[in-house]
């Protein structure tokens, strides 16, 4: 019952009369999905991860003609309840980075022979000072390392990317951009999941966690835990994980993989 809503509604509806596309592509918006396929176009929707078990959901992806989602294949569990016959269609194409990943020959795998530089991926929206408080309390307890924020107040950085890879560790949160680019450097990370909907960052962290991933992740409600040697813990422990261990997340091929999915809908 909003007006904006029915107003944004209407414009998608005339621009779908009028421009006719073979294709719609949904970043998880179930109603523009909804809307498309009303409108006799097909969809093919990206799902988030988390427990999308609502339905919204299972309406939205079961009309959808193909569903995607970017984490790899091996990463089991990335969504929770999903109706089956929407849960075998999931195309799992890998983590999608806006950077191409680190060649073997610049991968840092670990602090040894060089400096103990700790890179704080904060980011600006809901959350940051999460990640930033978790960062403070790490560094009061880590000896011998230096430390850059890279969003938050004041953080930000045009191109963060050579930043990342230079990194010994990654303290960042567990939404898809920020462990994609992690993993497209690779750096080992220490992960504080934020509060989503649906469980998204939470489902991610957990599946990091348990999946042999370079990670180290901080569980436990938000702001629970504020021992400066716990924090500084999780960061020696992710520094002497093996960062080459990401090319399973981001091999650089999702965005060709997406492509076929879309020229096969299109086809």
């Amino acid at each position: 019952r909003h007006p904006g809503q029915a107003r944004r509604t209407a414009q998608l509806s005339a621009w779908l009369a009028a421009t006719r596309p073979g294709l719609l592509v949904s970043d998880v918006s179930q109603e523009v999905t909804l809307l498309a396929r009303l409108h006799g176009v097909p969809v093919v929707s990206v799902l988030l991860p988390g427990r999308r078990d609502d339905a919204a959901h299972a309406l939205g992806l079961g009309v959808s003609e193909e569903v995607v989602g970017f984490w790899p294949p091996s990463a089991a569990g990335m969504t929770l309840g999903l109706p089956p016959d929407v849960a075998e269609r999931v195309r799992a194409l890998g983590g999608q980075s806006r950077f191409s990943p680190a060649v073997p020959s610049t991968t840092r795998t670990g602090c040894t022979g060089r400096p103990r530089h700790l890179v704080v991926l904060a980011g600006s929206g809901g959350g940051a000072e999460q990640v930033l408080g978790a960062a403070e309390a790490a560094m009061r307890g880590l000896d011998g390392w230096t430390c850059q924020v890279l969003g938050g107040p004041g953080g930000w950085v045009e191109d963060p990317f050579a930043l990342l890879r230079a990194a010994a560790v990654v303290l960042t949160h567990a939404g898809q951009n920020a462990v994609a680019e992690v993993a497209a450097a690779r750096v080992p990370a220490v992960l504080v999941p934020q509060e989503r909907p649906f469980d998204e960052q939470r489902t991610t962290a957990r599946v990091l966690g348990g999946g042999g991933w370079p990670v180290v992740v901080a569980d436990g409600p938000p702001g629970a835990d504020v021992s400066d040697a716990r924090w500084a813990d999780r960061v020696e422990r992710a520094a002497g994980l093996d960062g080459t261990a990401w090319a399973g997340w981001v091999d650089g091929g999702a965005a060709g993989r997406f492509a076929d999915v879309v020229e096969s809908v299109l086809a």
